[in-house]
């Protein structure tokens, strides 16, 4: 078994490459051919130890595997299956806790860049049949993540209007989740080329925050205000995200890419019913149900770029300095 480690605080430059004895199987676990991992912005803090917890972690929370091995319990899996591991290995359904959040792929415990996984049968769901193995690791994170932000905090109205930001993995298929769902979309980025790849998916509208930095403005003329903002900027964002909604609007914050996390809300901007939460990926649940969606609706994941398991460096440093548009992902059986 082969696998990469990084340095906890040392950055993806000390990605290396290791061996790793093979594990024991337990009555209730799987083994997994590993096919294909996928990275998102939360890998660069691990590498850099701004998230997860000990020195040296095996990366990635986003993997697509087949199943080679069973343990003699094992009821819902089979030899030869697809499948994916979820991103928190305790949180099977309901709302977050201390429990089910205390584990976490990639981040305190080792992830999937790896060959092989042994995982339990209780963190794991069947891969959607429509997908190749590159498209299917991008899930576990990027995908729940938008899922969990659009359709698991209430119902939205028929035809409800949404405010997408950025052009990452996570952003891009909320666009696809959105529009499949048959939602309007807006997105927001200060990136013409990501504008361009956004409508280029459907988005029916698009504001650029460069040339337009009093967005918000903008969003209320054109639209009414919007039922839903999906935010990741964090401090940077979330006031002109709040002036964007309607009376009984939400904003849904999954990130802080500007201005980081450290922010203050007026109460005041909350009036009219106007709500804000945080999301944090989600549970086994959410992604069987973003899986049978995926099949129903025939979603392709976008994917900016394919390394071999051998250039694994090179993703990440795809992922860091490279502005990647969709997934970047990492082929390795």
């Amino acid at each position: 078994m082969h696998a990469y480690r990084v340095i906890r605080g040392q950055g993806p430059q000390s990605l290396h490459r290791i061996e790793v004895p093979p594990s024991s199987l337990g009555e209730n676990q799987v083994l997994l051919a590993v096919r294909a991992a996928s990275l998102n912005y939360r890998d660069l803090l691990v590498a850099h130890g701004q998230m997860g917890a000990g020195e040296a972690r095996i990366p990635l929370s986003d993997a697509a595997g087949q199943v080679i091995a069973v343990g003699s319990a094992i009821t819902d899996f089979s030899i030869g299956d697809a499948v994916l591991p979820i991103f928190f290995p305790r949180w099977t359904e309901g709302f977050p806790s201390e429990q089910t959040l205390s584990l976490s792929l990639g981040g305190n415990i080792d992830g999937v860049l790896t060959t092989h996984l042994v995982v339990d049968q209780s963190a794991l769901v069947h891969a959607p049949r429509t997908l190749s193995w590159e498209q299917a690791s991008t899930i576990a994170c990027a995908g729940v993540t938008a899922w969990h932000a659009l359709f698991e905090l209430g119902a939205l109205p028929d035809g409800a209007h949404v405010l997408i930001q950025g052009t990452g993995g996570v952003s891009t298929w909320a666009v696809q989740l959105a529009l499949a769902a048959g939602l309007r979309v807006t997105v927001l980025s200060g990136r013409e080329e990501g504008i361009e790849h956004m409508v280029a998916l459907g988005a029916q509208a698009d504001i650029n925050y460069n040339t337009d930095p009093n967005w918000d403005e903008t969003v209320l003329r054109t639209t009414g205000g919007v039922d839903l903002v999906m935010d990741i900027g964090g401090a940077g964002t979330i006031a002109r995200s709040l002036r964007s909604l309607r009376p009984g609007g939400k904003v849904v914050t999954i990130g802080g890419v500007a201005g980081g996390f450290a922010l203050s809300i007026d109460p005041f901007s909350l009036i009219g019913g106007k709500s804000l939460t945080g999301v944090v990926v989600g549970s086994k649940k959410m992604t069987q149900a973003l899986v049978r969606f995926i099949d129903e609706h025939a979603i392709v994941p976008v994917i900016d770029t394919i390394f071999p398991f051998a250039e694994a460096a090179a993703a990440f440093a795809r992922m860091e300095h490279g502005r990647p548009i969709g997934k970047v992902v990492i082929a390795i059986n």
